[in-house]
């Protein structure tokens, strides 16, 4: 009988201890950081006297660590992307006093502009597998190649970088560091620069979230640049009548050189 009590007693006392921490509500997993974007402009006009143009990408943190936020180990990156189009690199080679070309390489998908604003130098924000994962940077760029190429595979690096390096000459590969502002402690903006001779087309604005290294979102919007007044109408009449607009334009190149010979004519 002393055994059974005893038995009893601690079957009732367990009971109680699970009734007990049953009570307990049980504290829900944190909620991971997001964060939405906005453009200052979902479109830009390029006309004749166009020469550059500012975007600015507002961005605003939910759900941001706030101990993380003091120490600003929140790191963003803003990439604007321009049309991507298939290109094809030529390597020229002189010969005998003319150039002509020797090797070429065609690449697929390839961005027309690149610019990046970061909040650090990327080397401080990610691991360098990581930028290349996310295409981040620059040099970070990968360009897919067709199956059938025409250069040795080992030299479809340096055509890559050739492809680079005349975009960061043009002015259309750009990358900067520290234009990215926080203007409360959830709330951002970062300001790019574009060229006077921005491609037309969609482009893509990318907002990546970077949490102590750690990639955590990215977030994106399209902003469209479209030719206004007389360029768009010759570019609309080029693309729908290609034919007729490739004979008005050997008629004002054979016009423009019979009159100029007339103009400068020396008796």
């Amino acid at each position: 009988m002393r055994g059974l009590h005893g038995f009893l007693c601690a079957a009732a006392l367990a009971l109680s201890a699970g009734g007990a921490h049953a009570q307990v509500p049980a504290q829900p997993p944190p909620l991971p950081e997001t964060f939405e974007i906005g453009l200052s402009t979902e479109m830009i006009s390029v006309g004749t006297n166009f020469g550059g143009s500012r975007l600015v990408v507002f961005g605003a943190l939910d759900n941001a660590d706030q101990r993380l936020l003091r120490q600003g180990r929140y790191d963003i990156v803003v990439i604007l992307e321009g049309p991507r189009r298939d290109i094809v690199v030529r390597e020229k080679e002189r010969t005998v006093g003319i150039w002509i070309n020797r090797a070429a390489e065609r690449f697929n998908g390839v961005p027309s502009s690149y610019a990046l604003v970061s909040t650090r130098p990327l080397r401080d924000i990610a691991p360098a597998t990581t930028l290349r994962q996310l295409d981040i940077g620059v040099e970070n760029l990968e360009f897919e190649a067709p199956s059938i190429r025409t250069v040795r595979p080992e030299r479809k690096a340096e055509f890559s970088q050739a492809v680079k390096r005349l975009g960061e000459r043009g002015g259309l590969f750009t990358q900067t560091t520290g234009s990215i502002d926080f203007v409360s402690a959830t709330l951002f903006r970062a300001n790019l620069q574009l060229p006077s001779d921005l491609p037309v087309g969609r482009h893509v604005a990318r907002a990546i979230l970077f949490r102590e290294g750690v990639f955590v979102r990215e977030r994106s919007e399209d902003l469209w640049v479209v030719k206004t007044g007389i360029e768009s109408q010759i570019s609309r009449f080029a693309a729908t009548s290609g034919l007729f607009y490739g004979l008005l334009a050997v008629a004002v190149a054979v016009f423009t050189g019979w009159f100029g010979r007339i103009v400068f004519k020396r008796d």
